[in-house]
């Protein structure tokens, strides 16, 4: 099935993946539009939700905490102006070596709608053997180790809080999907097949569709113009043997 079929068959209801102005490091915004230009996105690909999820506090570009009550404000203004869009107030955690393994702790979590949650090149997260390993700079075992402490991080994740989707799985640290896959089923984590990055791919799918998890499509828009993006990831999970009916945001059009 090519793309354009697809889009044609099928549609994406929600993105429950999204950056904005929020996500920034000084000056430098890491994501590029305003919530309200998200929110618009959303409405005109005919999204019925849409969620603003920026980094976790320890990304260098991360979130400010304080800065939550402005969201929640720019999220109503958003919605009285795009009323047939639901609006979630999210934020996309960096797995790190934590009382709860997350960088957002437990009562902090209680500010948001939901949590995702995700590795990322952050301190605490084996964060240069990580990406050296991803540079093909590390030895065979030293990729073992690391495949076996950012699998058990992510599963103290999983267990230790309510995570909503687990994001970009075997991105940026290698892991053990098998195990994974187990945790996710255990704690109905939804496993997310990314728009923007190259892991999971289809060989990963696999492994995880071979449990019993449930999928979404996160558009991971750092930009508005790609929220709602779904076509490719679609295609994606169609090559790993996915079935729509297990992917929570796609619906036949």
């Amino acid at each position: 099935m090519t793309l354009r079929e697809i889009e044609e068959k099928y549609r994406i209801t929600a993105d429950y993946h999204t950056h904005s102005v929020y996500s920034r490091v000084g000056p430098y915004f890491h994501g590029k539009g305003s919530i309200m230009d998200n929110v618009r996105a959303a409405h005109e690909k005919g999204l019925k939700e849409v969620a603003i999820t920026d980094h976790g506090p320890s990304d260098f570009y991360g979130l400010d905490l304080k800065l939550i009550p402005k969201m929640r404000a720019e999220i109503e203004e958003a919605m009285r102006a795009f009323p047939d869009v639901k609006v979630y107030l999210g934020v996309e955690a960096d797995i790190v070596d934590s009382a709860n393994a997350l960088d957002v702790s437990t009562s902090e979590s209680a500010e948001f709608d939901f949590v995702n949650a995700g590795y990322h090149y952050v301190p605490g997260s084996n964060m240069v053997k990580n990406f050296l390993a991803f540079q093909g700079r590390g030895s065979a075992a030293t990729v073992e180790e690391l495949r076996y402490d950012n699998t058990q991080r992510i599963i103290k994740a999983l267990t230790s809080n309510n995570i909503k989707i687990l994001t970009h799985p075997g991105d940026k640290a290698y892991i053990d999907e098998a195990a994974v896959a187990e945790a996710c089923a255990e704690t109905d984590t939804l496993v997310e097949i990314n728009a923007r990055h190259r892991h999971p791919n289809a060989e990963d799918l696999k492994i995880y569709a071979a449990h019993d998890v449930k999928f979404v499509i996160s558009s991971d828009a750092h930009s508005p113009d790609k929220v709602g993006r779904y076509a490719k990831s679609l295609a994606l999970a169609f090559a790993a043997g996915i079935d729509v009916s297990r992917i929570v945001n796609i619906e036949e059009r």
